[in-house]
Formats: C-alpha cells, structure tokens, sequence
C-alpha cells in the first residue's frame, strides 16, 4: 500500500508514517518545512496543485489528512478569538484538507482499494461540549462534516473515507498530561486505516475502533 501522510513531521504523523512503514506500507510524508519530506503547505492552493503535479502518474492506495493547527487554546471568551485566527484555523483544519483530497483524488483513483483518513477529533462531536476552544471544536466539526459527506460522493467510485479521533495524544498540541503516546495512537490509526472499507466509510471512530457519537 502507498500511503501520503499530511503533517508527516511531527508528532502524531510522524509515529504513522513509521508505524505504516513498518507494516510494508510505501509512505509519502509531507510537511510546510522538514528535509526529507515532500514539501507541503496544506493552507496554500499552489503548493497542493505543485503537490499534485509532482505525483503526477502515481497511484496512492491511502491518503491520510492529518495536518492541522489548534491556535485558540486558552484564549478568553471576552476579546479573544480574532477573525484572523478563525481564517488560518479554517485554512489549515478544513479548507486545507478538501484541497488535498480534491488534487489527490486522480492519484487515488489509480490505486487498489483506495482510502482516505480525516484526523479530526472528539472535539468535533455536538455530544460532547464542554465550553472553550471555540475555533477548534468548530473546525474539527466542520472536518467530521466534510469527511461524512464526501464518503457518500465518492462510495460509488470505489474510495472509502473515515474520521477519526487519534485520542488524546502526548504531542505538543496534547501535551504531557495526555493520556496515550504517539506510538499507541499511530498503531490504532494504521489499524482503523487497514480495515476501513466501503462498508464502514464514513464512520467516525476513535483510535482504537470505537464508535464515536457525532
């Protein structure tokens, strides 16, 4: 299987791209700025389209989507929150990745049994709101969204898309008072990525095969 991981050079994506490499997987990491990795700026239309070019003519079996930015942790309800931190979190979180999916879509139409991953988060589900971090939730929902109605369109075509939560991970986004370690996050990952299929596309599921409420 040949694999693209988005956000490939940090944390969780990192731990999937050598989890995936050690289970015989081709992986193509990306990242805005890591030697060794194929350039990508998910937030910029041009780069995905240079991207897409590159690749030209390889099929991908997975595309995985995994870059994205939490910017508001923390920030106040009263004058908090700027306009301009909802663009670039929009950007990165939702925009970017219907972009990536949109330019890779001729590379995974080439490839057997072809997937796509949207890292998304338990904090996209309307079932659990417990205040805060405005910007965020409302972007990983928006990704839980995009990722349950492009399941739908592209079933027919043979693609299979799933969302998943990668748990709550010890990366500098989670943390180090999160509960798992990129490698226990990355092993159920490539787990739920292994068995999606178009008989479960579009679920929305936790990293270790649970059921997620939306």
């Amino acid at each position: 299987m040949r694999a693209l991981i988005t956000g490939a050079n940090p944390g969780i994506g990192a731990a999937l791209s050598f989890e995936l490499a050690s289970r015989g997987c081709d992986v193509i990491g990306t990242a805005r700025r890591c030697d060794g990795l194929e350039t990508l700026d998910v937030t910029d239309p041009a780069s995905v389209a240079a991207l897409a070019e590159r690749l030209d003519g390889v099929a991908l079996e997975a595309l995985v989507c995994n870059a994205g930015v939490y910017l508001d942790k923390g920030q106040p309800l009263e004058g908090g929150y700027p306009a301009a931190m909802w663009a670039e979190s929009f950007a990165a979180n939702v925009t970017g990745v219907f972009l990536t999916i949109q330019a890779l879509l001729p590379h995974l139409r080439r490839g057997a049994t072809p997937r796509i991953m949207i890292i998304s988060s338990q904090m996209a589900s309307h079932t659990r709101a417990p205040g805060g971090s405005y910007i965020y939730r409302a972007s990983k929902a928006a990704a839980l969204n995009l990722g349950r109605n492009l399941a739908a369109d592209l079933k027919p075509e043979g693609i299979a898309v799933g969302i998943y939560h990668p748990g709550w991970v010890q990366t500098d986004m989670g943390g180090t008072a999160a509960e798992i370690t990129p490698a226990e996050a990355a092993t159920g990952l490539a787990d739920r990525l292994q068995a999606l299929s178009l008989e479960t596309t579009g679920c929305f599921e936790t990293w270790d095969g649970r059921a997620h409420p939306y």
